[in-house]
């Protein structure tokens, strides 16, 4: 088993990932009931998958409808779409 931490660092890149995607593509979201336990699941990362799905059958609420989202990969990373921005300290 890898690190707790590990887990918990690729899950917030998931997360944050699934959050623009939702953004993006709002008609994705309207599909989710309302009060979802939504489990990403990493196609690409077996470890991760196993984790999640596991950690969400505990955490799942009676009742609660479960909502897997498979991820075949993630895309690279962009890490800013600004051009030649300048930095002014104010007086």
């Amino acid at each position: 088993m890898k690190n707790e931490n590990d887990y918990i660092e690729k899950n917030i890149t998931l997360s944050f990932e699934f959050s623009k995607y939702l953004f993006e593509h709002p008609e994705v979201e309207e599909k989710i009931p309302l009060n979802a336990k939504i489990v990403l699941l990493p196609e690409y990362d077996s470890d991760l998958y196993e984790f999640n799905k596991k950690l969400a059958e505990v955490q799942r609420e009676e009742g609660q409808p479960l909502v897997y989202v498979r991820v075949k990969e993630l895309g690279p990373k962009i890490y800013s779409r600004l051009i030649n921005p300048v930095i002014e300290i104010a007086a």
